[in-house]
This record gives C-alpha cells, sequence and structure tokens, in this order.
C-alpha cells in the first residue's frame, strides 16, 4: 500500500526520481509503472535483491512504460553516491525514523533535489506512535528500529533548516494505526494472536480490493488517528 500521493508529488514520465530506504519497493514500483527513471537505494542487499527481481518481472509483463528505467544501489543516506541536483522527484518514506543523524540524511535529500523538484517524506504520525511505545519497548528497541517519535512541527523544523520548504501534507493508513496498537499490546512478535490474524486479514483485503467499506473509514479517520504523517517539500528559494 502506498503512503504517498502521487499526484501531490506530481512525477512525470521520464523524470528521475529517488526512492530513499526502498526496503520492498512499493514505492519504486509505483514510480517505474508511472514511467519514472527510478533508483531504489537502501542498505540492506537482501531488500535490494528482491526488489530487483520485481523490477525484473515487471519489465517482462510488459508494465513499464518506454521512459521508463529502473536500477537499485546499496548506499547509507548519510552519503549519497550522487552529484547535486540529480533528481526530480525524491521518495524518503518512513525512513528518518530510523537514523540517527536524520540531520545528514535531510542535508543530502535537499543536496540530490534538483531546485525545481519535489520531496515526499513520510514518518510514523505522533500521538499513533506514542501508543505503540507506551505498549511495547519491544516495538522500538530493535536493532535497527525507531530511535525518535517526530512532532510535526520538529520534523518540519529539522526539515527547513536543510533548505526544503513545505507544500503539502496529509496523514495516510488510519486502519493501520489500530492493527499496530493490537500488536503491541500482545507482543509485536507474536502474529499467531487471533485477533492479530483476523485484523490482518482485513489490512490484506483493504490492500488487495479497495472495497468502499474500508476506504471510507480510512479516508475519514486519517485525519484523527492516520499512522503515516506525509510532507511535500521543494527548495526553499528564500535560502
Amino acid at each position: 500500500m502506498l503512503t504517498v500521493d502521487f499526484d501531490r508529488l506530481g512525477l512525470e514520465q521520464g523524470e528521475r526520481v529517488l526512492d530513499l530506504g526502498c526496503g520492498a519497493g512499493r514505492h519504486a514500483f509505483e514510480c517505474l509503472r508511472r514511467g519514472g527513471r527510478v533508483v531504489a537505494l537502501d542498505a540492506d542487499p537482501l531488500e535490494l535483491k528482491g526488489v530487483v527481481q520485481i523490477f525484473a518481472a515487471m519489465y517482462e509483463a510488459g508494465e513499464v512504460p518506454v521512459a521508463a528505467a529502473a536500477s537499485a544501489v546499496r548506499a547509507s543516506a548519510y552519503s549519497l553516491p550522487f552529484p547535486d541536483g540529480s533528481f526530480d522527484r525524491i521518495v524518503a518514506a518512513e525512513v528518518l525514523e530510523h537514523l540517527v543523524d536524520d540531520s545528514l540524511a535531510m542535508s543530502e535529500l535537499a543536496r540530490v533535489l534538483k531546485g525545481s523538484g519535489r520531496i515526499a517524506v513520510t514518518v510514523p504520525r505522533f500521538g499513533p506512535e506514542l501508543v505503540n511505545w507506551a505498549l511495547s519497548k519491544e516495538y522500538h528497541e530493535v536493532p535497527g528500529g525507531h530511535v525518535r517519535i517526530y512532532r510535526r512541527s520538529h520534523l518540519l523544523g529539522r526539515l527547513r533548516g536543510a533548505g526544503l520548504r513545505p507544500v503539502g501534507r496529509h496523514h495516510a493508513h488510519a486502519l493501520h494505526s489500530p492493527y499496530w496498537w493490537l500488536r503491541c499490546l500482545v507482543g509485536p512478535a507474536n502474529e499467531d494472536s487471533p485477533l492479530v490474524r483476523a485484523y490482518h486479514r482485513l489490512l490484506v483485503w483493504d490492500i488487495t480490493k479497495a472495497p468502499r467499506l474500508t476506504r471510507l473509514p480510512d479516508r475519514w479517520l486519517n485525519p484523527l488517528m492516520g499512522k503515516s504523517l506525509v510532507v511535500y517539500l521543494e527548495h526553499d528559494e528564500r535560502g
């Protein structure tokens, strides 16, 4: 399920786009389907291996427009291996909360974004994430886990400090918040809980079928309990 609204990101065919901390590749795949020349970047070679395999399957299935291209790069968010102004669009979805030096990563994102470009940054929303932390230390006290909870003002202040200007925001995945509260309550690793399994089936149904029965409540509840905060930014020309 996508967290970024691609209409707000404004990706056009043939534009170069970076998916920072791509993970399993959900946003990178959408960039490719929309005709972007996408670079999927992650520090985990196993994640990148899976992304490359799906890129290949998309080409084989004829899902990739002529103007599009895809590559995968293993690198650190603290030292992006690209020249200044390399990308028209950037996606950094659910990654900054994992990084100890988030300011350095934000500066690198601003550096490789073109002057006319736009970036989408998503992080766990303060309220739902605070509940997760309160319910379970295991949820975040793991190697590579979340190292902070962002308030919106804190996140935007740090991004402004990197030379980026917010141009829009919204929340996403309201139905996912109760799922993670439940997971934290029974233990994040306890996937055998009947309630967890039932709720997971509901989310899979929502993702694969997008029925009105779940889509409408998710949209209505996003302002109140959306799990992710999504902000869109451009270079601050006043800087």
